[in-house]
């Protein structure tokens, strides 16, 4: 891959907004960083006036893209469509996900696993149940819903040794020491689609779970007298969270609120993504059942939220018309925040010497111009 160098008007590298800023690119990795220019052979691309130049988007829970759902493709081949579709959004790494399904389909990611983590752009995996309260299970099928098993901390185990994990689960309805069980073996647990109250949370997060999963959708709510999930974790610092920013999932109001109370720090932007975005068929089929596309909102037959059809540049620019987030804040959310979320270390999320060049082009209006990848070759455009 040949060096290159971009001098950007403004450059946010995962924490702050730097102005006029050159960054240069050898065998996708960056090999410097200068505030006036960089000297050297690489030729140099001066973005257009207005431009932000930041890390490509991170994004923790991704079912599907390019008219492909992971539990109906859970290959390398199925995950490649996937990835370059949210590259289309800027998505440069993300965490393939996989929603309550049979044993068996855990068991095909488990076995593509190696293979699927070498596809550019797959960082890692997101197991979204099937250890789930069936009152809140959403649009996951009530009949594969179970307790975890012997079989379970296996798969899972296997997976968090072969790239990051992340595994969503109700705490109400796992046996005491199972969190536990699985963050020793590097499962990062997340808590969603439960039931649970303060008590069981707090329990939860003593035995190892770190955040929740797309915080206010498909959990206890807060009460007078009881905080539920959401409120343990806009309580507890020690808990993040993913939050779908569409406008549809969450109300503007508790938008503003979470990010308020939580900070850029402790919540991630997510694109809680089904095989509707980069494709242009829209609607699909959800395990056997028919998911309509209407006004952006994907609804199954009972009217029920199935996942969103949202990529991380709208979510992005929703952060900061709809949360009322500083530019950098919206962008920390969406590079920094879940790459340190996801445990995916120091070389993504962030603009770092040393570091990847997954990198995005904005416009003045947030618009996404250009995404380049470090395993691709060149820069892609919307």
């Amino acid at each position: 891959m040949p060096a290159y160098a971009l001098a950007a008007p403004r450059l946010f590298d995962g924490e702050a907004l730097r102005t006029n800023a050159t960054v240069l690119v050898e065998g996708g990795r960056i090999v410097a960083i200068g505030e006036a220019g960089i000297e050297g052979p690489a030729p140099c691309t001066r973005l257009p006036e207005g431009s932000v130049l930041a890390p490509g988007f991170v994004d923790l829970q991704v079912n599907g893209g390019g008219g492909v759902l992971l539990n109906d493709a859970p290959t390398a081949r199925g995950a490649q469509a996937i990835a370059e579709a949210h590259r289309g959004h800027g998505t440069t790494a993300l965490l393939a996900t996989l929603i309550s399904d049979e044993e068996a389909v855990l068991d095909r990611l488990v076995d593509a696993a190696p293979e699927i983590a070498r596809v550019p752009g797959i960082a890692g995996f997101h197991v979204e149940g099937p250890f789930f309260a069936p009152a809140r299970r959403g649009i996951h099928r009530a009949e594969v819903l179970r307790p975890p098993g012997e079989a379970d901390f296996a798969r899972l185990a296997r997976l968090a040794a072969i790239a990051p994990t992340i595994l969503t689960l109700a705490p109400e309805r796992v046996a005491p020491g199972t969190i536990a069980r699985f963050a020793r073996s590097g499962v990062r647990v997340f808590l969603g689609h439960t039931e649970a109250d303060a008590d069981c949370v707090a329990r939860a997060v003593a035995e190892g779970a770190v955040g929740a999963t797309h915080l206010f959708n498909a959990m206890s709510q807060i009460g007078p007298r009881e905080p539920g999930l959401v409120g343990a974790v806009l309580d507890d610092p020690r808990l993040s969270a993913g939050i779908i920013c569409d406008g549809l999932h969450v109300h503007p109001a508790n938008l503003r609120l979470a990010y308020r109370t939580m900070g850029a720090r402790r919540l991630a932007l997510v694109s809680d993504a089904m095989p509707s975005v980069g494709s242009a068929s829209g609607g699909f089929v959800l395990q056997g059942r028919p998911i309509r596309l209407e006004g952006g909102r994907l609804t199954g037959p009972d009217g029920t939220l199935a996942g969103a059809h949202l990529g991380m540049d709208e979510a992005v620019r929703n952060a900061v018309a709809m949360m009322g987030a500083s530019l950098a804040d919206a962008l920390a959310m969406a590079t920094a925040t879940p790459a340190r979320l996801a445990g995916l270390g120091e070389g993504r999320g962030r603009i770092v010497e040393g570091g990847r060049a997954d990198l995005v082009v904005l416009g003045p209006d947030l618009a996404l111009h250009e995404t380049r990848i470090a395993e691709a070759d060149g820069p892609a455009s919307p």
